[in-house]
């Protein structure tokens, strides 16, 4: 923040004292990254410009910090390590997402890639789009995700249709499926657990 500030000026303040002013009246840089373009610019010493500057900055901080959220050290073994990473972050979104996660031989999470974004057409995706990500990554395996915002965990025979073709997909191009998990509020569906694949 204090980067940014010092890039555009304050005439008759210091960014140090911009800085120190801004924290202490909003007593955490959460509630601060929060706020909108116009609800930062009734901080002192912050003009249009560097409302919007600062506002891009937070959410690029935000979507860094969203995206190490799926890369821990934990070595994914079972369905259930993976869910335990993923149901805090997904449980709450409104709109149904498409991921691939890339493991590398160690089983260990080296990329996370939304596929794509929307509502009941979402998890309709093409192998070529999930393969891509993974051959670009050298992913050793790849684990498939997609949330149902109803919170219904049930896989419907469309996604059973689709995953069966992706890991027919895998074993062609000799990247084998993990796994494909469905998250639904506070809990998931495994299709491997089920025996879907």
């Amino acid at each position: 923040m204090i980067a940014i500030l010092l890039r555009t000026g304050t005439k008759g303040k210091s960014v140090i004292t911009i800085a120190q002013e801004l924290l202490a009246k909003e007593q955490n840089l959460a509630n601060l990254a929060s706020k909108s373009v116009a609800a930062l610019k009734n901080n002192n010493g912050i003009g249009k410009d560097k409302a919007a500057t600062l506002s891009a900055a937070f959410e690029i901080a935000r979507r860094i910090l969203s995206q190490q959220k799926y890369f821990s050290d934990k070595k994914i073994t079972s369905p259930c390590d993976l869910a335990e990473e993923l149901i805090p972050i997904l449980r709450d979104e409104n709109k149904e997402q498409f991921i691939v996660i890339c493991l590398n031989k160690s089983n260990k999470i080296i990329r996370r890639e939304v596929i794509s974004v929307g509502s009941l057409d979402a998890s309709v995706v093409h192998p070529r789009e999930i393969f891509k990500v993974a051959v670009e990554n050298n992913a050793a395996s790849i684990i498939l995700v997609h949330n149902h915002p109803s919170g219904n965990p049930e896989p419907s025979n469309e996604d059973i249709s689709i995953t069966k073709k992706l890991v027919e997909a895998g074993k062609m191009m000799d990247i084998p499926v993990f796994d494909h998990l469905i998250i639904a509020g506070n809990t998931y569906t495994s299709f491997v657990e089920r025996r879907l694949i």
